[in-house]
């Protein structure tokens, strides 16, 4: 019997999926169809992630830096089947070279798993992976608000560290059902009793909610997965109206912009108008599905449902993280709660060190824009270092991070100077100013006072270490508040320090004085007057604005020492001595002096009277003054380079 296959455009609705068949023709006249094995597949996974939000679960992940979060991501979607065994690897949710480096997580990177309970039922959990940095507390605020419930990570060895402590506060104004997880109990160090201890006397978790396990090892995921099932409630929904938060964003080359959402209420469809609360934007939906981890479509997300929009917007500006997606034809009559505007903590100069690469530069930070709408960035010169960009960032590990990108992805050799904060500067006449590079801060005799931002700080050390920490902490110009004991080996100190102090080797310090036992944490403290002034560095009398800074006036004359003495060596020597001074205003503080090249001008005189000579050297001496009038000092390049550097 022949067999003839031919392919027609039939396509049949299924259940809200269309398909198109495969029509097969027999020569008794007998037809046949069906979708392809892609398709049938493609739907099969459509339909188990459809469920009643009642047996919808979202939680998410938080831990202190180390303590297994990623690994325990990587066995839930191991054993719940949500990858084949052929994809499976280690971080699989970390997609960065320098995620997997670093061990941690930069980019939130949520997946939908499926997962059948004890009691029979097929429920769908929705697992948010967070980052895990201070530096990106907002989103990880903004994630932890898309929850019901959160898994708290405790290794065993270490115990309760800094950021357990905050990320614990973080989940508790969420109103958030805990689920305290101390994972690596299999290592030879491990002290469950004690971790247990500390879960109630420092976090006030009762110890028989936690539950022992090993990532690594693959013991008590399912007890965890139990737990989630159990113990995290399931959404609940107010009324048909969509409200959907918006907790991330990624920028695709081809789609645009691929919002993360956590629908609230009512659902989103493709070719839905919506409207963003915060820029009242309207947008048209092209797109909605689920993370598998892979971008899954689906016909519509409905109220609990956590996944990606992809509609008509081109930039991630447009989408403000922690903003509120609503219907434009029946809108929210009042956004989502919780919703802030993200501005920059940090600031520093990126210039190239060739200064042919600047548009190259230019493209390349546009380009990290897109995929990080906190990154902000402005053109600026410099006499010293040419042209570059004034940079913003949410704090030093975004900073280290985009500058790492920048050299790495897009192959940019750069320089960046010292990093400043924003500080608020209040005029006599009243006026209010934000200030966030030292060539901007208006003269000091039309200031009335500059202030500066603070960090409350939670610091861990062991106990043997306190006396060291205070005196760190007064240098740092920090006031301690409150000290608690851990548990008989460590203690907390809570700790109000300013944020300039802890920019650049506040943590190394802390690591080196505890020999890598010690962690911190912080959160924003607000704005504190302070005694502070502009600290400016002359070469030859002219100001080099790439060294100016902001500096407490206790420290700038050890800082204006310092970096004097560090000119001193890079700076060539000229034909005339050249003066290197730190100054505060008009007052001069530090003085270092580059020796004058001198030719030996009285060489041709071999005896004869000395007038001879001394009229000789007088003569060079007139010579060097008016050489000094007229000069100017022409610093290389490499000499500030090497100073930022150190520095």
């Amino acid at each position: 019997m022949a067999i003839i296959r031919t392919t027609v455009p039939l396509r049949v609705n299924m259940n809200e999926q269309f398909f198109s068949f495969s029509v097969i023709s027999i020569e008794r006249g007998e037809w046949m169809c069906g979708p392809s094995i892609d398709q049938r597949q493609r739907h099969r996974d459509t339909m188990r992630l459809r469920m009643s939000k009642d047996l919808t679960r979202n939680f998410c992940i938080i831990a202190h830096i180390d303590h297994g979060k990623t690994t325990l991501s990587d066995r839930l979607l191991e054993s719940t089947g949500t990858i084949a065994q052929r994809d499976k690897q280690d971080q699989l949710l970390d997609s960065m070279d320098l995620e997997r480096e670093r061990g941690i997580t930069i980019k939130a990177h949520p997946v939908a798993m499926r997962y059948r309970a004890q009691d029979g039922q097929d429920y769908r959990l929705n697992l948010l992976d967070t980052p895990g940095h201070v530096d990106f507390a907002y989103e990880v605020s903004r994630s932890l608000a898309a929850c019901e419930g959160a898994l708290l990570i405790i290794d065993a060895a270490q115990g309760v560290e800094a950021q357990t402590v905050a990320n614990v506060h973080l989940a508790m104004k969420q109103n958030l059902t805990v689920i305290p997880v101390i994972n690596k109990i299999d290592l030879p160090n491990a002290d469950v009793p004690a971790v247990k201890r500390q879960l109630e006397e420092v976090l006030a978790i009762p110890s028989q909610e936690a539950i022992e396990a090993s990532a690594k090892a693959g013991i008590g995921i399912i007890d965890i997965l139990e737990a989630i099932v159990k113990r995290i409630p399931a959404p609940t929904v107010v009324d048909e109206i969509l409200r959907g938060s918006v907790f991330d964003s990624v920028f695709d080359g081809y789609r645009g912009v691929v919002g993360y959402i956590r629908v609230f209420s009512g659902s989103v469809a493709p070719g839905q108008p919506v409207k963003m609360m915060a820029t009242n934007k309207n947008y048209e939906i092209k797109e909605v599905g689920v993370f598998t981890p892979k971008m899954l479509s689906q016909p519509r997300l409905n109220a609990g449902d956590v996944g990606y929009f992809i509609a008509n917007i081109k930039t991630t500006s447009e989408i403000r993280v922690g903003d509120t997606l609503t219907d434009a034809r029946r809108p929210a009559p009042v956004p989502l709660p919780g919703f802030q505007e993200v501005h920059p903590m940090v600031f520093s100069g990126i210039y190239p060190i060739n200064t042919a690469d600047f548009e190259h530069l230019k493209m390349a930070m546009g380009k990290l824009q897109l995929n990080d709408a906190a990154f902000v960035f402005q053109p600026e010169s410099s006499v010293a270092l040419g042209f570059g960009f004034r940079c913003g960032f949410l704090g030093l590990l975004h900073m280290e991070i985009i500058q790492e990108r920048l050299r790495r992805e897009y192959n940019m050799d750069i320089i960046a100077t010292y990093p400043s904060v924003i500080y608020e500067v209040i005029k006599t006449n009243g006026e209010r100013l934000e200030v966030d590079n030292p060539a901007n801060l208006p003269d000091m005799s039309v200031v009335e006072e500059i202030r500066e931002p603070v960090v409350k700080s939670f610091v861990m050390i062991p106990n043997e270490n306190i006396g060291d920490m205070m005196q760190l902490m007064l240098e740092k110009r920090g006031q301690v508040e409150h000290t608690e004991s851990i548990d008989n080996r460590r203690v907390m100190i809570k700790a109000t320090i300013p944020l300039n102090e802890i920019l650049v080797d506040f943590h190394d310090k802390i690591k080196t004085l505890t020999r890598g036992y010690g962690s911190m944490d912080y959160e924003p403290g607000g704005y504190r007057t302070a005694n502070l002034v502009k600290l400016e560095m002359l070469v030859n009398g002219e100001p080099v604005d790439a060294f100016s800074s902001i500096v407490h006036r206790d420290k700038a004359e050890a800082r204006g020492r310092a970096l004097a003495a560090k000119l001193k060596d890079v700076i060539p020597a000229q034909l005339y001595q050249v003066a290197i001074q730190a100054a505060i205003g008009g007052k001069i503080i530090a003085r270092e002096s580059v020796s004058a090249l001198r030719k030996n001008v009285t060489a041709k005189c071999y005896g004869g009277d000395i007038t001879r000579k001394r009229k000789l050297l007088e003569k060079q001496k007139e010579g060097k003054k008016r050489m000094k009038a007229i000069g100017t000092v022409n610093i290389p390049q490499e000499a500030f380079i090497q100073v930022l550097k150190t520095n």
